[in-house]
C-alpha cells in the first residue's frame, strides 16, 4: 500500500500522470495510425479493438497495444481541432511531427512545461545552446517544487530525460542526442494558424515569435 501522504501529493500534483512518459514516449507512427482511424469516423473502442486485433502498431507482442492506443486517442482528442488531426495524418512527416509534438504537449503536462519554459524561453532569448544538463536541470527544479515528482526514482527521471531528448531529435530541434545547439524550427502554417487562434502561448515552443 502506498504512503497516504505520497498519495495526497500525487492527487495534488499537476504532474500526476506525467511519469507515464517512460512508456508512452513520442509515438509518432502510432498516433498517425490512430488519427487515420479517427478520421474514418470510428469510435474510440472500435479503434482500440482494431489496433489490437490487427496489431496495427506492428509490436512484437500484444501486451501494450490497447494501452498505447488509448494514449494516442487522448492526444488526438486533446488537439480539439480537425485541421490538426488531418495535418497529422495527411501531411508530410516533418509537418505531421510538429502536430504530433503539440498533441503530446497537450496530453502530458511535463512535456508541455519543458517545451514552453525551456525551449520556448531559449527561442525568445535567442539562446541556441543545449546539453543534456538543460533537461536534467529542468527535472531537478520540478523535483524541488513538486513532492510527487520528487518521489520518482532516479531511473524514472533518467528515462524521462532520454525521452525528452529523443523527442527533440525526432522533431529536428537537435541533430542528434549529443548536439550542443538547438536548430531553428519553422512552424508549419496549419499549426501556426490554430495556435494563433487558440493557444498563443505555445507558439514560442515552435520558434514562431509574435
Amino acid at each position: 500500500m502506498q504512503n497516504p501522504e505520497l498519495l495526497r501529493y500525487k492527487e495534488q500534483s499537476p504532474y500526476e500522470k506525467s511519469g507515464a512518459l517512460t512508456r508512452e514516449q513520442y509515438l509518432f507512427n502510432e498516433t498517425r495510425v490512430v488519427g487515420e482511424l479517427y478520421l474514418q469516423g470510428m469510435s474510440d473502442e472500435e479503434i482500440i479493438k482494431k489496433v489490437y486485433n490487427e496489431n496495427l502498431f506492428r509490436y512484437p507482442t500484444e501486451k501494450m497495444l490497447r494501452n498505447i492506443a488509448r494514449v494516442c486517442l487522448k492526444r488526438i482528442n486533446a488537439l480539439e481541432d480537425e485541421r490538426l488531426i488531418k495535418a497529422l495524418v495527411e501531411m508530410p512527416g516533418s509537418i505531421a511531427k510538429q502536430v504530433c509534438l503539440y498533441a503530446m504537449m497537450k496530453q502530458n503536462r511535463l512535456v508541455n512545461d519543458f517545451m514552453l519554459k525551456v525551449i520556448g524561453h531559449k527561442f525568445i532569448e535567442r539562446d541556441c545552446g543545449f546539453s543534456k544538463l538543460v533537461v536534467s536541470s529542468f527535472l531537478i527544479d520540478l523535483q524541488e517544487q513538486d513532492p510527487w515528482v520528487a518521489s520518482w526514482s532516479p531511473s524514472t527521471i533518467n528515462k524521462i530525460r532520454q525521452v525528452i531528448v529523443k523527442t527533440l531529435v525526432d522533431n529536428e530541434y537537435l541533430d542528434d542526442s549529443k548536439s550542443r545547439q538547438i536548430n531553428t524550427i519553422t512552424i508549419n502554417s496549419v499549426l501556426e494558424e490554430v495556435l494563433r487562434e487558440k493557444d498563443k502561448a505555445a507558439l514560442a515552443a515552435f520558434n514562431c515569435l509574435y
